[in-house]
């Protein structure tokens, strides 16, 4: 079982130009994106959260359960759900804008428990930012780690809801030797200003950086580097791409037996070369076309 621990939320994204543009609402919070795509990719998963009682909260279990994932370690709350206004660029890129103040998921406590077997947990994004449920995440990820699970860090950062951007670094760093797979992009990387190599002695076995339609590359403690190229695909919007990245190195390396940091240090480079590629088509795909709408296994088949 992998455990998403994080957001989920409403996007509102534009159909058409202009500030005054039709919004239509879609599922979304990277975390959440992350566990649908495992779902669909065939990884027993469950989502650890809490989620509003509102229409748009049912509408986001609703599709989770769909899609096969657990939501037993859900936890549900009366206040609103998290608003995200997107703005989709010439290039497909898309930025956000946040409504957050008194949302339910900000009032997320640590769980006594994570679901029984539970092999792996997934943090990242709004949940790492946001008090008071930041400090409950951060929690949970320092005692997954402590118990032996292995852990998955996506920042995803966004800017706009950091108040303090050095004393956010600082946590950060606090968080790395916690983490077994650090994930980001190379925009991410660039505003956190360090380097994989000083990440990866802090404590991840592994960082693996995500540059877009320019493919992904994985760093390793034995000082490897592996490197893919992105999938050429007429981009519709990268809305939940570097999510879909998130839940396709999972559930690669729990195909290969591989979550953990043993595991991570016994891949070889055509093991890593292998999970990448895997990685950087599933992307494509969901670039491919509009909203977070992660590939499906049988989509992918002979990758």
């Amino acid at each position: 079982m992998i455990v998403v621990a994080g957001e989920s939320l409403i996007d509102l994204v534009p159909q058409g130009t202009g500030a005054l543009a039709a919004l239509t609402p879609a599922l979304g919070g990277g975390p959440y994106n992350t566990a649908v795509a495992l779902g669909r990719l065939g990884s027993p998963t469950a989502f650890c959260s809490r989620v509003s009682y509102d229409a748009f909260g049912e509408a986001l279990l609703d599709r989770l359960r769909e899609t096969g994932v657990d939501v037993s370690a859900v936890q549900r709350g009366t206040e609103p759900t998290t608003l995200a206004v997107a703005s989709v660029g010439p290039d497909g890129s898309a930025a956000y804008s946040f409504y957050v103040e008194g949302t339910a998921d900000r009032l997320f406590t640590a769980p006594a428990a994570l679901p029984p077997g539970t092999r792996a947990v997934s943090f990242g994004t709004c949940s790492l930012v946001l008090e008071p449920g930041a400090s409950a995440y951060e929690e949970l990820m320092r005692t997954a780690s402590a118990q032996g699970l292995f852990t998955a860090l996506d920042p995803n950062i966004r800017p706009g809801l950091i108040p303090d951007a050095d004393a956010y670094r600082a946590r950060f760093e606090s968080w790395l030797p916690s983490v077994s797979l650090l994930k980001l992009s190379e925009e991410d990387a660039r505003w956190l200003g360090g380097t994989p190599r000083e990440w990866l002695a802090a404590g991840p076995s592994a960082v693996v950086i995500t540059r877009g339609g320019d493919g992904l590359t994985a760093f390793t403690r034995d000082g490897a580097e592996h490197a893919v190229p992105g999938e050429k695909v007429d981009v519709v919007d990268t809305i939940g791409a570097g999510d879909t990245v998130n839940a396709a190195l999972l559930h690669g390396l729990a195909e290969r037996a591989a979550l953990s940091p043993a595991g991570l240090a016994g891949l070889d480079a055509e093991g890593w070369t292998r999970l990448l590629r895997f990685a950087a088509r599933a992307a494509a795909v969901t670039c491919s076309r509009a909203g977070a709408e992660p590939p499906y296994a049988s989509e992918l088949a002979g990758v």
